[in-house]
């Protein structure tokens, strides 16, 4: 059974607000020892698969007691397209992200793969599953582009390298990916939010293990307290939190409006540098915020009048 839509629009809002708190707690770990970024993401992927692996166990635990008989099974074959081309998206989305900051710079990697993602998940929903943006959809979108370029590079350009821009392509195809098979399959119902989320990060801590290896798999720091501690807050919260969160509420959500509810990452994070990292709030800063705020809040209603529409419909006269 779906979720219900309103439901589905606050999941995917606590998931990309959390996801903007990964920025400021992966630089904490960077100031106080020399882990890098591919060892950091190994340790995410890896904590929160431990710790939803402990959420499935605990819920069949519950399920067992209570008598319950659980959701319909997934087809094998479905079940596997999930679980295979989530791992793989996800891992490709976020080793060619670190990939395209190393290369080209954090302001222009972060703009064209948030950038790229709405774009290339707007003409692959509407080729594969015919929805459609409207007017009023393709002023959002363009609204939350344009302020997400203000927000990330009005504090200053970074360094264009073709390279960098390829990896950062690659990064939101990765992502796009996941959001519209994710959407594609919820359509008819869609699968365990949990369970797909916790074969996503097995397949990505595989799939990162040998380049966090070479990276420099463990610490070296004077506060190891301190970085298990935010290591355990980036797998529970921005990880297992946030991304059991997105998987549930990007299979009701349509695939464009979920692209564009999922840029309050940088806005979250912009937040976090200006109040607890004492970093200068900049008029590029407010303005960016205030376009990205605007578009998500635009098409959340829209989504919402949609969804309205639809169950009259479908209610008999």
């Amino acid at each position: 059974m779906s979720l219900p839509v309103g439901r589905s629009l606050l999941y995917l809002i606590v998931a990309g607000v959390a996801w903007g708190t990964a920025g400021a707690a992966a630089s904490l770990v960077f100031q106080v020892s020399d882990m890098g970024p591919l060892a950091l993401s190994f340790w995410r992927c890896a904590g929160g698969l431990v710790l939803l692996l402990g959420a499935l166990v605990w819920r069949a635990r519950q399920a067992t007691a209570d008598g319950a008989s659980g959701s319909p099974a997934e087809p094998r074959r479905r079940r596997l397209l999930r679980i295979l081309a989530t791992g793989i998206g996800l891992t490709v989305f976020q080793s060619a992200y670190f990939a395209a900051v190393q290369a080209t710079g954090l302001a222009v990697g972060t703009v064209v793969t948030l950038g790229a993602g709405p774009v290339l998940i707007a003409v692959g929903a509407r080729l594969t599953m015919g929805e459609r943006l409207g007017r009023g959809g393709v002023i959002a979108v363009t609204g939350a582009l344009v302020g997400l370029m203000v927000l990330v590079l009005g504090g200053g350009g970074g360094t264009v390298r073709p390279v960098g821009i390829a990896l950062a392509v690659l990064s939101a195809a990765g992502y796009a990916a996941i959001t519209l098979l994710t959407r594609w399959l919820g359509r008819d119902g869609g699968g365990d939010s949990l369970s797909t989320t916790a074969w996503a990060f097995a397949i990505g801590s595989v799939g990162l293990l040998p380049m966090a290896i070479g990276e420099g798999l463990l610490p070296h720091t004077a506060e190891l307290g301190r970085v298990i501690w935010l290591l355990v807050y980036v797998a529970a919260v921005p990880t297992a939190l946030a991304y059991a969160l997105y998987f549930a509420g990007a299979a009701v959500v349509r695939a464009a409006t979920v692209s564009v509810i999922m840029l309050l990452e940088p806005v979250s994070a912009a937040a976090i540098a200006v109040t607890a990292l004492d970093e200068r709030l900049t008029a590029a800063t407010v303005v960016g915020t205030l376009l990205l705020l605007a578009a998500v809040a635009g098409l959340a209603v829209a989504e919402a009048r949609v969804a309205a529409v639809r169950r009259r419909a479908a209610t008999p006269a």
